[in-house]
């Protein structure tokens, strides 16, 4: 199992935490995401992780990394 973090703007409610759970959720290799609100910290488990694609997705959904 593989982690990567970001920390990223925007995180505001459990909504923005829905959106980018369910957003990352379908990329390759992603088996489970958690945000904090606070911070905007994103932590994300799975195997061989892409951190561009995945930075790319973040941004594409209004996230982008600080």
């Amino acid at each position: 199992m593989e982690k990567q973090e970001f920390n990223v703007l925007n995180v505001k409610c459990g909504g923005c935490v829905s959106n980018i759970q369910k957003g990352l959720a379908g990329l390759n290799g992603v088996s489970d995401v958690q945000v904090t609100i606070e911070g905007g910290h994103v932590v994300v488990e799975g195997q061989a992780l892409d951190r561009v694609e995945i930075s790319q997705k973040l941004a594409s959904l209004g996230y982008p990394e600080k």
